[in-house]
């Protein structure tokens, strides 16, 4: 018998910490001035702002370049696309990027197409990678940007940055990375990586919903995507919200300082998890086996409907693909770009865990979905 809910959707968002929580607190009720004001209470705001600043550059290895705060990664992706896109000469009109990206880089991209800009698109193999032969025949000299997404948000899998920046750069053009899906989660270092803008939210490593941000090269120009005051280097405006700054940077420290203990917890769950429901039979892994972030599974289970299943198995929290394109009934676009058929498609599951999840979990989820594929499809 069922008792309780199990969440296994934390690509979507996660549960707030309540150390986050904690750190938090003050910044509503006593320490709440607004940080552009002069007076003690903005003053004293300005300068945990700042802290958080230098926190979170540290932790993502970040050395000589500015973090804007954002209200996630969505609007840091439309920051950087088209901040990029209204600098450039009338010489650089081209965008690269995937079609398996976040609908957030494929809309705002689909937007600057409608105004002059070329948008090309770089092919996945059937495990989702990006093709770096590809890459260095579309990569050319009227390339403004390349706009890359570290992790994949419904298989997990790593695409390879370091040396996508490489055949960037050598065009003279941007890296843009959305690393949503991979801080916290992986080793993250921006500087290494080699990336000139890098956009991640916090609500996916347990900091609130609402707060994200933008980590740009000094040096970088961005058109301002939002007028009225001149906050965040002039790109940005309107007041800061100090708490969820506070609880981003909080979330991001414990996430790092935990990442290997984190890791290693995660991933046996998700490989228990993985082991057992692909040998029932009609199940298939969509994505890379091996280079793809240590909390997601992305599986197919032959002759289901995922939308169906998500709405019969009320007690359990996963995903059909992307939460910003949940309310979509067609494949995903990410699946249907590595070859996938509508069929198989149609029947994938997207587990994603955190380190809340427990092995119990794992074995009641495998249990239940058992007797539901029973029911449901009597062949298996």
């Amino acid at each position: 018998m069922k008792t309780g809910l199990i969440y296994f959707d934390n690509n979507a968002t996660t549960r707030l910490d309540q150390e986050v929580l904690t750190a938090m607190l003050p910044y509503f009720t006593e320490l709440y001035g607004n940080s552009a004001s002069q007076h003690h209470f903005g003053l004293e705001s300005a300068k945990i702002v700042d802290q958080a600043r230098a926190n979170i550059t540290y932790n993502i290895g970040g050395s000589d370049g500015k973090i804007i705060f954002t209200s996630g990664a969505t609007e840091s992706i439309n920051i950087a696309l088209k901040g990029v896109a209204f600098e450039a000469s009338e010489k650089k009109t081209k965008i690269v990027t995937c079609a398996t990206e976040h609908q957030a880089v494929l809309d705002t991209c689909a937007y600057l197409e409608q105004i002059g800009f070329e948008i090309a698109f770089l092919p996945v193999d059937s495990m989702g990678l990006v093709s770096l032969a590809h890459a260095e025949q579309i990569i050319d000299e009227q390339t403004l940007a390349v706009a890359i997404m570290l992790v994949n948000n419904e298989t997990g899998v790593i695409q390879p940055i370091r040396e996508l920046a490489r055949l960037t750069h050598h065009h003279d053009a941007l890296l843009i990375c959305d690393a949503t899906q991979a801080i916290g989660k992986i080793p993250v270092d921006v500087d290494e990586l080699d990336v000139d803008i890098m956009i991640f939210s916090g609500h996916k490593f347990h900091a609130p919903k609402g707060i994200g941000a933008l980590y740009m090269k000094r040096g970088g120009q961005l058109a301002a995507y939002m007028h009225g005051g001149g906050h965040e280097y002039g790109i940005r405006s309107g007041t800061l919200n100090v708490a969820g700054i506070v609880g981003l940077s909080k979330a991001l420290e414990i996430a790092i300082e935990n990442l290997e203990q984190n890791t290693m917890h995660i991933k046996q769950k998700r490989d228990l998890l993985e082991r057992k429901l692909l040998a029932i039979k009609g199940t298939r892994l969509n994505g890379h086996p091996d280079l793809r972030a240590p909390n997601v599974s992305n599986i197919s289970f032959l002759g289901i409907d995922a939308n169906t299943f998500i709405s019969e198995m009320t007690f359990l929290a996963v995903a059909n693909g992307s939460a910003c394109t949940s309310a979509v009934i067609e494949p995903s676009h990410v699946l249907r770009a590595m070859g996938i058929d509508n069929q198989t498609a149609f029947g994938a599951i997207r587990f994603s865990l955190s380190k809340f999840n427990t092995e119990a979990e794992v074995e009641e989820v495998v249990s239940l979905i058992s007797q539901y594929l029973l029911r449901v499809t009597p062949n298996h």
